[in-house]
């Protein structure tokens, strides 16, 4: 289990889908790309669909997606997103009262306990307290992380 902060942006993709009947069908899917900007994001998810779309499709909608963090797991199985709401407790320093905070994250995982199991395996890691107030399963496709490397990064330095 890893986890990630970044800036995060809800893309929708829309194209024509091979169904398993053979049929062609329309269909909208959502993704989440690390970008630091609307028009990067836009461009990250053009790249990484035209590796897997053939034929034409449409970026329909960009919006900031509300993640503060993404839970990735390394685990086969986990090919699911959760949107898991916490609740955070903290005391506040001049009335002395409770207070509580909340913030999205979204975990990736096989099942709604293996969500549940992976928050608490990196959550448990903290000194702060929280409670789960809810964990949804998501209609995302899957998340692209920036991973830093470009083109040039791929092709080797020199060649014998």
């Amino acid at each position: 289990m890893r986890s990630r902060t970044a800036t995060w942006f809800e893309c929708k993709i829309r194209y024509e889908k091979t169904m398993e009947d053979g049929m062609q069908k329309k269909v909208t899917e959502a993704y989440v790309v690390d970008a630091l900007s609307f028009s990067e994001a836009e461009e990250r998810i053009i790249e990484e669909m035209s590796s897997y779309i053939s034929g034409e499709f449409t970026v329909t909608d960009i919006k900031k997606a509300p993640y503060g963090e993404i839970f990735f797991s390394d685990q086969e199985m986990a090919d699911k997103w959760y949107k898991a709401k916490l609740q955070f407790i903290t005391i506040d320093e001049k009335s002395e009262k409770e207070k509580k905070s909340t913030v999205n994250y979204l975990v990736q995982a096989g099942s709604f306990n293996g969500a549940v199991k992976n928050l608490d395996e990196v959550m448990g890691g903290t000194m702060i307290d929280y409670t789960i107030s809810s964990i949804t399963e998501t209609q995302l496709m899957d998340v692209y992380e920036h991973t830093g490397k470009t083109q040039k990064d791929d092709k080797p330095e020199f060649e014998q």
